[in-house]
């Protein structure tokens, strides 16, 4: 990329329509701040709705023009090209997200390499959506299904994981025929706007994906456009939900992966150590700043006190540090206003009660006086009616909460509005598949915590989705089913003179 350099030396970027970067109708710019050093490093335009409906404008010419005429043998051979482009620049394409949320260079990089493979498999899928032939109970009639893209996808995407969340709606979209426009978070756009560049780079025609930035605005006018068909979003429950709604008065397609408050739930007769790792992981990975994260944690009351010390010993030795740093465990809490979240519900979690037992402040990094660093908190004795259990908090804080069996723990991890994800540990191999069977979540974890992959469909239950990103229905979701009925026999009587 290109940008403009304004005078402070802040890298200045434009809209990303029609395969070239373009100025915003509006003259107003929104800083990107690195959360690790506080510097502002680049700016992008908050866009207007005259901005969105060229970029929707620019979707809807491009599905009906030269888009439409690639064959899903062409649509295979180009998201395998998309995916080398960001193989090529994984590095880069890493690197700015560090710059953009403060999550460790390790995490970005592995997810950067990983995106390819994504782009690969739906390159596998594009020629899936074959149709059906159904047997009818009439005669001398053939009926026929098939599937066909849906048109102009507006993909709103969050701060924590931007590209890869990004990938899980590019991919089978673009498989199926469509076009999108990628509205990303104002936190993390500048990583957006380049993976745009590249698919142009790879061969993409002007329209098919474009990109716009913005606060809210941008969003709430694709949701409403008349000419966008679908609305793919990963964020919180609370705009997920207005999001539906807004949607819901034209009727638009929608798929909706929301928040959660996983629980993740150890038997006494767990592997510890194993199970140890995967608590870890799964609330301290990404500065608990994940909807899968595993915040609320449960455990069988007889080994509660000794799974509570070796949680604090091991909470304790993480190392909160640089981003850039591969020694580095823990980075930063992506922004500002969700730094001042976390450390609210800290003193939430206090004033109801709840026993803190490690972190619970801002952690103070040499040389980085200015980043957004939290130490991994953890409290303990915590009832599962506390707002700490309840509400999601989007940060590095466990809440571990006793159980006494089998009942007892599906009944606590069930009480929740939320349904995304659970784990079990147990060596009881029985007991796992029993208990995963009986949890409302669209994930459930058995030894192990946190794995996704393109193959296997994640979302959620309840207030934590609708619809299924990943694996091979996802394309289904980006398409529209037709059903056609073809005459075989001699023509359609009059069906009010039958004998005629």
């Amino acid at each position: 990329m290109t940008p403009l350099e304004t005078e402070s030396g802040v890298r200045r970027y434009g809209l990303f329509i029609d395969n070239e970067f373009i100025p915003a109708s509006t003259e107003t710019y929104i800083d990107v701040t690195n959360p690790a050093t506080g510097e502002v490093w680049a700016q992008v335009p908050d866009a207007s709705e005259a901005d969105v409906d060229r970029a929707v404008a620019s979707a809807r010419k491009a599905f009906e023009g030269d888009w439409a005429g690639w064959r899903a043998a062409d649509r295979a051979k180009f998201l395998i090209r998309f995916g080398q482009a960001i193989a090529d620049n994984a590095d880069e394409i890493a690197q700015l997200q560090v710059d953009e949320n403060g999550k460790l260079i390790r995490e970005m990089a592995g997810q950067a390499r990983l995106m390819p493979e994504y782009f690969n498999y739906y390159a596998g899928l594009a020629q899936m959506p074959t149709g059906n032939t159904n047997p009818l109970h009439l005669k001398d009639i053939f009926n026929y299904t098939v599937r066909e893209p849906l048109g102009v996808v507006a993909a709103i995407t969050p701060w924590n994981s931007p590209l890869l969340l990004l990938v899980w709606k590019l991919g089978p979209a673009l498989a199926a025929g469509n076009t999108v426009i990628a509205k990303p978070s104002e936190i993390t756009p500048v990583s957006t706007l380049r993976i745009a560049e590249l698919a142009a780079e790879a061969g993409l025609p002007p329209g098919v994906f474009n990109a716009i930035t913005g606060l809210g605005g941008p969003g709430a006018a694709l949701t409403t456009h008349p000419g966008v068909d679908k609305i793919a979003f990963t964020g919180s429950t609370a705009t997920g939900q207005a999001i539906a709604s807004a949607a819901g008065k034209s009727l638009k397609s929608v798929s909706l992966e929301l928040g959660g408050k996983s629980p993740n739930i150890v038997f006494d007769d767990a592997d510890l150590d194993s199970a140890m790792n995967g608590l870890i992981a799964g609330i301290f990975g990404a500065s608990g700043q994940t909807c899968m994260a595993g915040s609320r944690i449960l455990v069988q009351d007889n080994i509660y006190d000794e799974v509570v010390e070796e949680l604090v010993i091991r909470t304790e030795r993480i190392k909160v540090g640089n981003p850039q740093d591969d020694t580095s465990e823990m980075g930063t809490i992506a922004s500002k206003a969700q730094y001042d979240k976390v450390l609210h519900y800290i003193e939430v979690a206090k004033n109801e009660g709840a026993k803190l037992v490690a972190g619970g402040s801002p952690a103070r990094v040499e040389g980085f006086e200015d980043g957004l660093f939290i130490r991994p908190t953890v409290f303990a004795n915590v009832r599962n009616d506390m707002r700490i259990a309840q509400e999601e908090v989007f940060g590095p804080i466990a809440a571990v909460i006793p159980f006494t069996d089998e009942a007892d723990a599906i009944r606590i991890a069930n009480d929740t509005e939320f349904g995304l994800a659970a784990g079990v540990w147990s060596q009881n191999i029985q007991r796992a598949h029993r208990v995963g069977a009986q949890l409302k979540a669209g994930t459930v974890w058995i030894n192990n915590y946190r794995k996704t992959g393109y193959a296997t469909p994640f979302g959620g239950y309840k207030q934590s989705g609708v619809g299924r990103e990943n694996g091979p229905n996802a394309l289904l979701e980006y398409t529209e089913e037709k059903s056609v009925w073809v005459d075989t026999g001699q023509g359609v009587k009059d069906p009010f003179n039958p004998r005629a």
